[in-house]
Formats: structure tokens, C-alpha cells, sequence
């Protein structure tokens, strides 16, 4: 029997071109050996219900091409199936593709797919909501939704938001508990993490392990503007655990607390919810293929 494999493309992630990607697909998965169907999403929210479709026609292999936010969908679909998830890296970040090592080259993120070496991966919760890299809630992810309003995407427009942000912003009072204990911070951001960046290799938890059921908590309170370009440049090194600004923590779950609803992201992509938040890690209910 031919193996069964589905393409979720989505048109708009990043800032380049998929037309390419159809014919690509075409050329490398040999129509005798292999069902592919390929299908390109009309808007936000349409590649979990189109995967949970096909994986109930018993197509085993579901790969999605785009950023962080269409694995998130994609990989909705797939958790706690037998399907294994595939990623063809074409976001503006793709954080998780580069935490598994995934070539950012279309075609060899293909070739990755069809030697079929796979692993299970955590995944979290954030109110029920998925997550598969990170999630949180302060500046970063109240720069994901001013991110989300701007015309253009890329890395350079995330910089500029950044920066446009940082003046402006106030620390908020959060309460968390985890690991039987509740503590209460004015934080700048708090990251949970799953896998250990942002995205673009920007690093906010070095030692994050993606398959050991738990979460990264990264506390960071609020810095001097003169400081903003070190704590930048340790994203990229790799060790902003271990700057001053920065607590962390390890936990199964958390709960958190604010005085209101606010903004969160999730894999980047920015929502509202409620002034409290369950976090929880779901171990090894991901399959996918690595490299």
C-alpha cells in the first residue's frame, strides 16, 4: 500500500515565496510509492481541522511548511495519534524546527521526511491551548501582538517593533506557584518553555529539554535600556540563564496569576486570556521526524 502523507502549506508565513514548494513535493515523493495530498490554508485556525480530518483517512504522515504558528496548528491535529509530524522550516523564526536540528532548506527538510527517522516530543498546555516551543506572557508576548498587526513580517520588523516597544513598557505583578511553593514578582517577561528558543536561534532557555516531561520557567525582571544589547547578544550565546536579570526555574506545572487579562503568545502567535493560567507539560505525545 502507498504510504499517505499530507502537505499543509501556508501561503503567508515569513517573507518568501511557497509556489516553489508544490512542484518540489511533486518531484521528491514518487507518486507510485507514495498518496500525497497537498493543501494551502485560507486563514488562521484552518490547518487543525483539515489534519484531524486526514488523519482519520489514515494519512500517517502530516507535514507542515511555514513558520512556528502553522507547525502549532499542524501539529495540534497530530498529538496523541500515531501520525508523526514533519516541518518544512519557512517562518520568519522556526524555533522549533531549529531545536530539532530540522535544515532550514526545503529540500532537505523533505529528504529528512523521507528517511523517516522519528521521536516522541513533550508538548504544554497554556489553558488548554497547544504549545509545542514557547509560551508567556509580558513583553514578549505583548510584541507578538503588536507583531501581528504590522503589514510586514521578518525578522528585521519583529527588531524594529522591539525597540519601538521597550521605552514604553511597565513590568506587571504576577503570582506563581509551582513545585508546592507560590512566589510573587514584578516581572518584565515570563517564558515557559518547551523547547529552548524563540525562534531565529534566540535562546531563552539554554537548557530546555524537550523530551524530559518538563518546562523551562525563565523569570526576567526589568533592566536598564543601556543593558538591552548584552541581554540581546545572550539569547544568541546561549547562556541568558545565567545573567543577573534572569531566574529560572523547572516544573510540571504552574498556575499564574494577574490582576487582569492580558496578552499571551504561544509559539509566537498572540491571544488574550483570562487573568489566571494553567501551564502544563504533556510528556512524549508528539511524534516527529528529527533529524
Amino acid at each position: 500500500m502507498k504510504e499517505k502523507i499530507l502537505f499543509v502549506i501556508n501561503p503567508v508565513s515569513g517573507n518568501k515565496s511557497k509556489d516553489y514548494i508544490p512542484n518540489l513535493i511533486k518531484q521528491m515523493f514518487d507518486e507510485n510509492e507514495y498518496e500525497v495530498k497537498i493543501i494551502v490554508t485560507q486563514f488562521a485556525g484552518e490547518a487543525t481541522q483539515i489534519v484531524k480530518k486526514y488523519v482519520n483517512k489514515g494519512f500517517n504522515k502530516i507535514v507542515a511548511a511555514g513558520g512556528d504558528g502553522t507547525v502549532n496548528e499542524v501539529a495540534s491535529g497530530v498529538v496523541e495519534t500515531d501520525a508523526v509530524l514533519g516541518i518544512i522550516p519557512l517562518g520568519s523564526g522556526n524555533g522549533l524546527a531549529r531545536h530539532l536540528n530540522i535544515p532550514m532548506k526545503a529540500k532537505k527538510a523533505l529528504n529528512l521526511i523521507k528517511e523517516g527517522k522519528q521521536t516522541k516530543i513533550d508538548y504544554g498546555k497554556i489553558n488548554e491551548r497547544k504549545f509545542f516551543c514557547t509560551t508567556g506572557v509580558g513583553f514578549d508576548a505583548h510584541i507578538g501582538h503588536v507583531f501581528s498587526k504590522l503589514d510586514g513580517r521578518g525578522f528585521s520588523n519583529y527588531i524594529k517593533a522591539t525597540v519601538s516597544e521597550f521605552r514604553r513598557y511597565q513590568p506587571k505583578r504576577y503570582e506563581i506557584t509551582m513545585n508546592g511553593t507560590t512566589i510573587m514578582r514584578d516581572a518584565f517577561l515570563i517564558t515557559f518553555a518547551n523547547a529552548s528558543q524563540y525562534g531565529n536561534n534566540a535562546h531563552i532557555a539554554p537548557n530546555a529539554d524537550i523530551k524530559d516531561g518538563k518546562l523551562e520557567v525563565a523569570i526576567m525582571r526589568s533592566f536598564p535600556l543601556i543593558t538591552a544589547p548584552g541581554i540581546g547578544a545572550r539569547l544568541f550565546m546561549k547562556n541568558i540563564h545565567k545573567s543577573v536579570y534572569l531566574e529560572t526555574y523547572q516544573c510540571k506545572s504552574i498556575i499564574v496569576k494577574m490582576k487582569s487579562p492580558d496578552v499571551i503568545h504561544f509559539d509566537g502567535e498572540p491571544d488574550e486570556m483570562s487573568e489566571i493560567l494553567n501551564i502544563k507539560v504533556i510528556q512524549e505525545g508528539l511524534n516527529v521526524f528529527v533529524n
